[in-house]
């Protein structure tokens, strides 16, 4: 993924989100000069909800890798949770750098 001479790259909103009686963004993700950037609102009382939300999202995301005939759907979530228990148990950004944008 990279910019354009255009800009950014950014993604379309939803369209269900246009006609929905509430509707919030709560996360913005972005890779840039190969760093991760967010931009989140908490969204939820219960924080236990983004847990629901990162699932769904890489499940998401699975379904996307093997729509582009990447990866069987099975594969991709299999390498995402291998990596997100890596990570859980060893930040590779625990410099003290991260930080969330609201």
């Amino acid at each position: 993924m990279s910019a354009t001479k255009a800009g950014p790259r950014q993604l379309a909103i939803p369209p269900e989100a246009h006609n929905a009686k509430a509707a919030a963004e709560v996360l913005r993700a972005w890779v840039i000069d190969n760093g991760l950037q967010v931009s989140l609102q908490r969204g939820f009382d219960d924080p236990g909800v983004w847990g629901i939300l990162l699932t769904d999202i890489a499940r998401h995301a699975a379904r996307v890798f093997e729509t582009e005939g990447v990866c069987s759907e099975e594969h991709a979530l299999s390498a995402m949770k291998d990596m997100l228990d890596a990570e859980w148990d060893k930040p590779t950004d625990d410099d003290g750098s991260l930080q969330a944008v609201q």
